[in-house]
């Protein structure tokens, strides 16, 4: 089945991003440009995190040239699957960036977490738990603004419940929850297979928007993402967020970070509208969506309280805006809810965007992370380029 990268609606947008480049052996920085994939790879900008430095990037990507390095339309008729080192293909549009996600950023899916507490990471639990946290607050989490009086009383009205949690907190709270969600260069990008740890059993997508920000707190761009989630082993506890979140290939970004410009601006993300398809092998489907309208918190605020005087990145960051989607659609057994199958197909996508497609895996089949920071310096060193 072929997955577009790109729609006509998004077409028009400067896009930047990283492939492979088999004759280099190395990953190049590009621009899209007329349905062509530019290679300005430069001294002065070798990486992609360095191109967000410049004062102007969509100035800089718009003026840069280069050689082509292949048609947008030969990685699309390439089709997903593991990436092959002797072909072209995308990388994640991140390099030295850390990579960086909000969690629980949307007071509706903050009460799935708060459910996967209650039940341990338990699924036939959840169901019942599910229809109690419903029966209480009903449509109260509807444009719920994190930290507000209101919020603080959607919180105090579970808390008499005896349905305390930590989530609630983050959720709803002043604080944002804001994690590391994989090491640097370590994130998979269209087309490549995703990995889910092999001891979990409950796991689940996360369509989200992704904001490349640099190292001066400045927004330049957004991108598409999944913060691959294991809800059994987050739910048994949130100390086990590092083994639920971090794992081989379970971070993916793409296709390309679009440049903020004139056609495209942070109101545009605001109102982002995601769409998720999960496409099984045994004849599965599950649709869903996430709309960024209805987040707790502002991006701009969740990049205060990830950057500033508190805490620098001298790389610039990726920072996951989190995510309106917790699935409770059945797929095998009664309030057994969804969970991945291996050979599952995961199309997110937004119309400025574009889509980014993944096939999942688990962590221990997919190819293992091999080409990190030293093997990026020493690619740039050969190639003249430090």
């Amino acid at each position: 089945m072929p997955y577009t990268l790109l729609d006509s609606a998004a077409a028009s947008g400067l896009f930047v991003g990283r492939v492979w480049n088999p004759a280099l052996q190395g990953p190049c920085v590009v621009v899209l440009r007329d349905g062509e994939l530019i290679d300005i790879t430069s001294r002065e900008t070798p990486t992609l995190s360095s191109l967000l430095e410049t004062p102007d990037p969509a100035a800089f990507a718009r003026a840069a040239r280069g050689p082509v390095v292949c048609r947008l339309k030969d990685i699309d008729d390439a089709g997903i699957g593991a990436p092959d080192v002797s072909r072209v293909h995308l990388l994640a549009p991140a390099d030295l960036q850390a990579i960086k996600a909000c969690g629980v950023t949307f007071a509706q899916s903050m009460i799935e977490r708060v459910i996967e507490e209650k039940a341990a990471g338990n699924p036939e639990r959840a169901a019942t738990i599910r229809e109690r946290v419903s029966n209480l607050i009903g449509g109260s989490l509807d444009n719920l603004k994190a930290g507000s009086p209101e919020a603080a009383e959607v919180k105090q009205a579970l808390i008499d419940e005896g349905m305390w949690s930590q989530y609630l907190e983050v959720g709803i709270g002043p604080d944002a929850e804001v994690f590391t969600k994989s090491p640097v260069l370590s994130a998979v990008g269209w087309g490549a297979d995703v990995g889910l740890h092999p001891v979990s059993t409950w796991n689940n997508p996360e369509p989200e928007v992704v904001l490349a920000v640099n190292s001066r707190g400045e927004i330049k761009g957004a991108t598409l993402g999944n913060d691959v989630n294991l809800r059994d082993v987050e739910g048994r506890s949130a100390l086990l967020l590092g083994k639920a979140k971090d794992n081989n290939a379970s971070c993916s970004i793409g296709p390309f970070i679009r440049l903020l410009d004139s056609s495209f601006g942070l109101d545009d993300v605001r109102r982002a509208e995601l769409d998720l398809s999960v496409t099984g092998k045994d004849g599965f489907a599950l649709k869903g969506k996430s709309s960024m309208s209805k987040i707790s918190r502002d991006p701009t605020e969740l990049v205060r309280q990830t950057s500033g005087t508190h805490h620098q990145y001298p790389d610039g960051f990726m920072l996951f805006l989190g995510t309106l989607f917790a699935p409770t659609q059945d797929r095998d057994m009664p309030n057994q809810g969804f969970t991945h199958k291996v050979g599952d197909v995961v199309e997110i996508s937004s119309e400025k965007l574009g889509a980014l497609v993944n096939t999942v895996r688990l962590s221990t089949e997919c190819p293992p992370w091999t080409f990190g920071i030293s093997a990026l310096m020493a690619s740039l060193a050969q190639r003249n380029l430090l």
